[in-house]
C-alpha cells in the first residue's frame, strides 16, 4: 500500500493551559483534494501551521511525504505551498513583480523562471492583468495570484487556508476548477473552508470541533453513519408557499426531530411513525395547502450539526 502523503499521529498543540489541538490524528492519500472543516476557533489553522512547521506540535507526530515536519524543515519547504486566508502578497507590486519575485525568492533563474512563470500565466490566465498592482486586483485575481505565487516551486502539497472568503460565487468556481486541475495532475490539497458545497467536492474530510478531530473519511460514508441517520428515522425535503410559517408550524411537533430552511423548502428529520399526511395536517393548520414532500439523503451539512450536537452534549463519536 502506497505511503500517504500526509500523516499525523497524536498531533497536539498547546499555548500555556490552552489547548487548540488535542490528539489529533488521520491520514492525506496521494492526489486527494481533502476538505478540513470546523467552527472560527476549532483549531483548523493550527493545524495547518504545524503541518507547514510554522508552529512546533507540543505532541505527536506529522510527517509530509515521509518527511518529518519537525525535523526535516528545510526539506519540507521545498515540497509544499501555502496560500492563507489574507492576502499575504505585495500589495504595491504588479502581478508581474509579485510573480517574478516569488520564483526568485524559490531560488529559479533564467530559463527555469521564464518556463515556470509562463506555465502559470498559462494555467491561473492572469495575463490581462500583469502590469496592474495587487492591491488594486478583485477577490477572486487576488486569490489567483496568490496560488501562483505559492505554485511557483512545483509544491508536492498545497495548503489553503480558506481561499474562496470573501469572493464571489463565480471566482469561487474558477477557483475550484483550478483545484480540480491540480488534483488530476497529482498534487496534493489540503483545504479549509466553511461552505457545504465546497466540502461536498472534497475527496475526503475531516472535521474538527473544540480541538478534536470527530470524524475523517469519504463524505458518502459520514453520511451514512448512525449518528447521522438515527434509527426509526427518516429525512424528508418539504416544498410549500411561507416557508418559514412551515417552519414554525413543524418545529416543536412530536416526531420530528429537526426542521431546517434551505431555499423555499424545509429539510426534516422526522420519525418513521410521523406520516407524511400527518406533515400535511400540521401545515393545513398553519394555512398551508399547497405542498409537496419527497424522501432525501443526508447532506454533509447534516452529518456535521449532528456531530457537533452530540458532542457539545459530551457524547464521544
Amino acid at each position: 500500500m502506497a505511503q500517504p502523503m500526509i500523516q499525523c499521529e497524536g498531533l497536539t498543540k498547546r499555548f500555556g493551559s490552552f489547548t487548540a489541538v488535542d490528539h489529533v490524528s488521520f491520514n492525506v492519500e496521494r492526489g486527494a483534494i481533502f476538505g478540513f472543516l470546523g467552527p472560527n476557533g476549532s483549531g483548523k489553522s493550527t493545524v495547518i501551521r504545524m503541518l507547514c512547521g510554522i508552529l512546533e506540535p507540543s505532541d505527536g507526530t506529522a510527517s509530509i511525504d515521509g518527511r518529518n515536519v519537525v525535523e526535516e524543515t528545510d526539506e519540507l519547504k521545498e515540497m509544499i505551498g501555502y496560500m492563507s486566508q489574507k492576502f499575504s502578497l505585495y500589495d504595491e507590486l504588479t502581478v508581474h513583480e509579485n510573480l517574478t519575485f516569488y520564483g526568485k525568492l524559490y531560488g529559479l533563474r533564467r530559463e527555469a523562471l521564464r518556463k515556470r512563470y509562463d506555465d502559470l500565466l498559462a494555467l491561473t490566465h492572469l495575463e490581462p492583468y500583469l502590469e496592474r498592482r495587487a492591491g488594486l486586483l478583485s477577490g477572486g485575481w487576488r486569490q489567483r495570484l496568490a496560488m501562483a505565487c505559492a505554485l511557483m516551486h512545483e509544491p508536492k502539497v498545497l495548503f489553503l487556508d480558506e481561499p474562496t472568503a470573501g469572493i464571489d460565487p463565480v471566482a469561487r468556481r474558477e477557483l475550484w476548477d483550478l483545484l480540480f486541475e491540480f488534483s488530476g495532475r497529482g498534487m496534493t490539497l489540503f483545504v479549509t473552508t466553511h461552505y457545504m458545497d465546497e466540502a461536498e467536492r472534497c475527496s475526503h474530510v475531516g472535521y474538527i470541533y473544540l480541538s478534536k478531530l470527530i470524524v475523517c473519511g469519504v463524505p458518502d460514508s459520514l453520511k451514512l453513519l448512525p449518528e447521522v441517520n438515527p434509527p426509526g428515522t427518516r429525512r424528508i425535503d418539504v416544498t410549500c408557499e411561507h416557508v418559514t410559517v412551515g417552519l414554525q408550524a413543524l418545529r416543536h411537533k412530536a416526531g420530528i426531530s429537526t426542521a431546517t430552511v434551505f431555499g423555499q423548502s424545509m429539510h426534516l428529520l422526522v420519525d418513521d411513525a410521523v406520516s407524511d399526511e400527518r406533515i400535511r395536517s400540521y401545515l393545513a393548520e398553519a394555512g398551508i395547502h399547497s405542498v409537496d414532500l419527497r424522501p432525501i439523503s443526508p447532506s454533509l451539512e447534516d452529518v456535521f450539526v449532528a456531530l457537533t450536537a452530540k458532542h457539545a452534549e459530551g457524547g464521544h463519536a
